[in-house]
């Protein structure tokens, strides 16, 4: 079966660029310099279609865009090669992209296709003319949703904690829309909370420090052995990636950790 891909764009403008400057951390220049480029991909699965892009625009416009001032700026080099962000204008049109393709295949035919469509938008470097971000909204029915939208954020605007704290606050209750989703949190008394914020600030000294020092410690003597995740072949890094969803069971997963001798961390928020 022939495949036929093109994108489709839609339009809209917000803001215009300014002179203001905000300094970009170390992490974020080693992001993004002229031999690195990574991007963090957040799926959001919808149960009913999404035919109307304006709703994507809007939240984009309202709520996404004034959440960090990053998401509207652009990386600029200065004459001594530190990098800066400095605000910009936002082209809606750059970023939003719809994949279309054949009409009337299977939902088996769309998985494969969505499959790699993410292959080839994870392996493409954002252009730095612009906010280093883009939407993909995916239309069609999967296996998994009735349409599915695609973060694809540059990692230089922040780590993955704070970029996915980001997107949640985009969203809001389905019981509740006009409530913000959040989760529920763990309750105990005052004095517990004060215990348990002393522990927790020590061990989260300890575990920087000893991590620290064991990356030193791996990047100059020791290296990673080989693993059914490492397979410690030269340029690997250089490969085409294939990007696959599975789902494990906590089962399967405890099985897996005891394969590869690692560690689960389960967090409660």
């Amino acid at each position: 079966m022939e495949r036929k891909l093109e994108i489709r764009t839609s339009s809209s403008r917000i803001g215009e660029g300014d002179e203001e400057m905000e300094p970009c951390t170390p992490t974020g220049q080693y992001y993004s310099s002229s031999s690195l480029s990574v991007c963090i991909l957040a799926v959001l699965e919808w149960e009913v279609p999404v035919d109307d892009d304006s709703q994507i625009k809007s939240l984009l416009q309202d709520v996404f865009l004034p959440i960090n001032p990053r998401f509207s700026s652009i990386l600029v080099t200065g004459k001594s090669g530190e990098k800066n962000w400095k605000k910009a204008a936002v082209k809606l049109e750059d970023h939003i992209k719809v994949p279309v393709f054949e009409q009337g295949l299977s939902v088996e035919c769309h998985d494969e296709y969505f499959q790699e469509y993410l292959s080839e938008i994870a392996m493409e470097r954002l252009n730095k003319s612009r906010p280093l971000w883009e939407i993909h909204i995916f239309k069609y029915p999967t296996s998994n949703g009735a349409a599915t939208t695609v973060f694809k954020l540059h990692h230089a605007l922040g780590d993955g904690y704070s970029l996915m704290g980001a997107l949640f606050s985009c969203l809001q209750k389905a019981d509740n829309p006009s409530l913000s989703l959040f989760f529920p949190s763990i309750r105990s008394d005052n004095h517990m909370n004060k215990k348990k914020s002393v522990l927790e600030l020590l061990s989260v000294f300890k575990n920087t420090v000893t991590d620290f020092t064991w990356s030193l410690f791996k990047s100059n003597v020791l290296e990673d052995h080989v693993s059914p995740i490492r397979s410690g072949k030269e340029g690997v890094e250089f490969r085409p990636v294939s990007i696959s969803t599975i789902t494990f069971s906590l089962n399967q997963v405890k099985e897996i950790k005891a394969k590869l001798g690692g560690v689960i961390f389960l967090q409660s928020c």
